[in-house]
């Protein structure tokens, strides 16, 4: 199976497989050869037993694309996964949470498409089941951290325990998410700068979008330290104290994105402030012209209406020179109601 021209699945929706374990290379595996590989588990078909120890000390990570009509079916006929893991991918709730059932970690984790844009819907679902010999991963849509992890396992660089490979994968997304951060800083940064140099254009919309996509990684990932250290506090008795430990250090890793995420809602909230500020003055300005034009025409127009009727009696009507008369009378209200005007501008 060629990995890198399968990312789409093989005919049973299989991304990649590899067999691991402590001192040995990744193998790359199938889904015939993994399917021999779990029946081998249990060799006299007796029931699922997630504490049989796993042949010479490996482990199986296979990685579906859920989005296959086979995927599903697979799982449930080989990989003798619990319930929980299918009830997880029909809830509706994708709220980050690893949680335990019997031997089996079941993990709803989130990260964002490969082809991620800053936008607020590029993130996706990744499904996580985690056994003593086995761990199982799937998704709907490509995404960033799970194709990471699988090129550095691909180059050799494999952790000895399925926990491990967890923890492992937790760590790439806590750095995909460094890096998102790190890009929604550098927009801020520009924003901010264009509102330095006055140049507002529409920023105040982008700043916008980036705030909805913090809101939204913060809202999906943030119960995924509490669940964690929970779940820490009564682990599977097939995990080490080092798989432990592994997991509590990329919780703390969790931990620091999410208030770096905090801390830059935080800044575009005063950016927004101060945009919102700066068009409101703006305004005001544009309405005290209006203003102040408005009414220097105000004479102007009262005398051109009343001089306009077609009556008798309108005054220096035979007097050659009229017309300069009413232009002095006009201008002098005019220059009145200037002064009016810009003298309450001074006094405020």
């Amino acid at each position: 199976m060629n990995t890198h021209l399968n990312y789409g699945g093989d005919a049973a929706g299989l991304i990649c497989g590899y067999l691991l374990g402590a001192g040995t290379a990744p193998h790359e595996v199938d889904t015939v050869q993994a399917a021999q590989w779990l029946a081998g588990l249990h060799p006299h078909g007796t029931a699922s037993d997630h504490r049989a120890l796993p042949p010479q000390g490996t482990f199986l990570w296979l990685h579906f694309n859920l989005s296959h009509a086979q995927a599903v079916r697979w799982m449930e006929r080989h990989a003798d996964l619990p319930e929980a893991f299918f009830d997880a991918l029909k809830d509706r709730s994708v709220s980050t949470r690893i949680e335990r059932d019997d031997d089996t970690l079941i993990a709803v984790l989130n990260d964002a498409h490969f082809d991620f844009a800053f936008e607020p819907s590029d993130i996706a679902t990744l499904w996580t089941s985690v056994a003593p010999h086995l761990m199982v991963t799937g998704r709907t849509r490509p995404l960033r951290s799970v194709d990471a992890l699988r090129t550095a396992v691909r180059s050799g660089n494999a952790p000895c325990s399925s926990v491990a490979l967890l923890a492992e994968l937790m760590r790439t997304q806590a750095s995909g998410l460094v890096d998102i951060v790190r890009g929604v800083t550098q927009r801020i940064d520009d924003v901010e700068d264009a509102l330095l140099a006055g140049r507002l254009d529409h920023k105040r919309a982008r700043l916008g979008v980036l705030r909805r996509l913090l809101v939204r990684l913060q809202r999906l990932l943030a119960p995924e330290p509490a669940a964690l250290f929970r779940l820490l506090q009564h682990p599977p008795a097939w995990m080490g104290a080092d798989d432990a430990q592994e997991l509590r250090d990329s919780t703390e890793e969790f931990s620091v994105v999410l208030r770096d995420m905090q801390g830059l809602q935080e800044r575009i909230k005063l950016l927004q402030e101060e945009i919102a500020a700066s068009v409101q003055e703006a305004n005001s300005r544009s309405l005290f012209v209006l203003t102040v034009v408005t009414v220097l025409a105000l004479p102007i127009n009262i005398l051109a209406g009343l001089f306009g009727m077609n009556v008798g009696g309108v005054p220096l009507a035979d007097n050659g020179h009229g017309f300069w008369i009413i232009v002095a009378v006009v201008a002098a209200f005019t220059a009145v109601a200037g002064w009016l005007a810009l003298r309450g501008t001074g006094d405020s």
